[in-house]
């Protein structure tokens, strides 16, 4: 074999061994099948006349396969090509191959040409024919394998199926060879990895190697120790033997697997089984890779290094989505300060257009008495600081009897209760709330720079409800109800609660109210009032 330019020759050899390997692998594998699956049907059918030439085609494609992989063979190249003459290799090679091809051909042409006197033969002719076509591939890929020596431009004929060198050329400058030392010096992040397996020497040596590359390693002599030990202390990567007395490698990874604390742990498994069955059963039960024994240093620290840098990005893509998750309970739960949780879940199902009659609501307000003469006298921090501390009291006592608050405007402050669902006792709800923010304003009083009193007219009825605006989105309550209990606050007592006749029919039996007699609402005429005392 030839030097390709700077890339060393050994390395070059390799690659055209296993590039030759590749192309010559799929057609004789495609011609191997076709073969077994013309016989089958022979055999199925009956047709006698075809099975001994089918069996001769398929022997013939079974020792192309055994050939081939002679001829590629990763020790006998060491040995082949260069060490001996590259001219007599490329003979044996085109020699050896066509010998079972032509028979491959001949048999197969011959068996065409009888099966198109057959009734019900097209599938038949249709896979000899594939057949057929796969063994004229083949044979212009071996030709073209005679090509690699000669130059570059005669070689890459591109189209006409030949392998080219200059194929192996381009692989071979955009793939770097692994410098001298690379796999110990290297070194990746350090993480901590849980060495699994029974056999003294096959731990001591995988920690070793896995310590020359800064990593952490503890060890475990079979599975129940590695269960133990993965259940106590935090992992990086685990490394699993596969077979182990106790408990095997492949239970301890669907253990593993099993556990919502530990399947994101990675698992590489490690064994001297090279059956495809057993490298596909630790795959689909969660394993990240396969190691089979002996290990290659190079490989091992690169499966290592691969396996950590995807679960770093896993773990940075957990923090992130908690992160999210942070972020987005934090701005639902600004968004349930302003509105109310039904109306948030409501737009968060997608309705843009909140507007609903309720019947049978409670609505109460509040406003101080001389609140105004108060705010001339103290300073703006210490105002507001009244307020926060009077309307947070209020907040909580709505929340402790389940009524809304709807808004506060200034000093004045507004809720409601039987906006969402059926709710009987909604004049009891806000009848208890009204009497309690008489009691706490009362308490408050003591801290208060001035002490406070507060007038509340409830009224109930039917109302509008719904949600205003586009950025700013605001849930507010309309209606004649909302209009009379505004009214009866402004026409209330200190520290009164003076509520409508719809209101008092709600609360009769029940609370004691007293008769305030006929009062003269704007827009409403004499109205009938009462103020409540306190429950009956």
């Amino acid at each position: 074999m030839t030097t390709q330019g700077d890339v060393p020759s050994g390395r070059t050899d390799r690659a055209l061994i296993t590039y030759i390997r590749q192309e010559l692998s799929a057609p004789a594998q495609a011609i191997a099948g076709y073969a077994e699956m013309l016989l089958e049907e022979a055999e199925r059918s009956g047709s006698d006349d075809f099975r001994d030439d089918l069996a001769r085609i398929q022997s013939a494609s079974r020792a192309l396969n055994g050939l081939i992989a002679s001829l590629v063979d990763p020790a006998r190249s060491r040995h082949g090509p260069d060490a001996h003459d590259a001219e007599e290799y490329r003979r044996r090679l085109r020699h050896d191959l066509r010998t079972p091809i032509n028979a491959i051909k001949g048999y197969g042409e011959m068996l065409r040409e009888d099966a198109t006197e057959l009734e019900d033969a097209g599938a038949f002719i249709a896979d000899l024919d594939q057949l057929l076509a796969e063994a004229s591939r083949l044979l212009i890929r071996i030709d073209g394998l005679v090509d690699f020596s000669l130059p570059q431009s005669e070689a890459a004929n591109a189209g006409d199926g030949r392998v080219s060198a200059k194929v192996v050329d381009r692989f071979l400058k955009s793939v770097q060879p692994i410098a001298a030392g690379e796999a110990d010096s290297a070194a990746l992040l350090p993480s901590r990895i849980l060495v699994v397996d029974d056999n003294a020497s096959n731990r001591d040596l995988l920690k070793r190697r896995l310590e020359r590359q800064g990593h952490s390693v503890v060890l475990a002599e079979g599975g129940s120790a590695a269960l133990a030990l993965v259940e106590s202390q935090n992992f990086d990567l685990v490394l699993l033997d596969l077979l182990m007395p106790d408990v095997n490698g492949f239970d301890v990874l669907v253990a593993l697997k099993s556990s919502l604390s530990l399947r994101d742990i990675p698992v590489i498994m490690i064994s001297a089984l090279q059956e495809i069955d057993s490298i596909v059963r630790c795959i689909e039960a969660g394993a990240e890779d396969y190691l089979t024994k002996p290990f290659d240093p190079v490989l091992l620290r690169a499966r290592v290094g691969s396996s950590l840098e995807k679960k770093r990005l896993r773990d940075r893509e957990r923090e992130a989505l908690a992160a999210l998750h942070v972020e987005k309970e934090r701005s639902e739960q600004l968004l349930l300060n302003i509105l109310p949780a039904p109306i948030v879940s409501r737009l968060k199902g997608g309705e843009t257009v909140i507007a609903d009659h309720l019947a049978n609501v409670t609505i109460l307000f509040a406003d101080f008495v001389g609140f105004t003469e108060l705010s001339s006298k103290l300073p703006a921090p210490e105002l507001v600081g009244v307020l926060s501390r009077v309307f947070s009291s209020f907040d909580a006592l709505a929340l402790d009897f389940g009524v809304e608050k709807i808004k506060t405007i200034g000093d004045a402050y507004m809720a409601a209760c039987g906006l969402f669902g059926t709710r009987e006792d909604h004049a009891e709800a806000v009848a208890d709330m009204a009497m309690a923010m008489i009691d706490a304003l009362n308490r408050l009083n003591a801290d208060l720079p001035a002490p406070l009193e507060i007038r509340i007219g409830v009224n109930s009825g039917d109302v509008v409800a719904g949600v205003i605006g586009t950025h700013k989105f605001v849930y507010d309550i309309w209606g004649d109800t909302v209009n009379v209990a505004s009214r009866l606050e402004s026409h209330s007592l200190p520290s009164r609660i003076q509520i409508s006749r719809s209101t008092h029919e709600r609360l009769r039996g029940r609370y004691l109210c007293e008769a305030r007699g006929g009062l003269e609402v704007k827009g409403k005429g004499l109205m009938e009032t009462y103020f409540l005392i306190g429950r009956a």
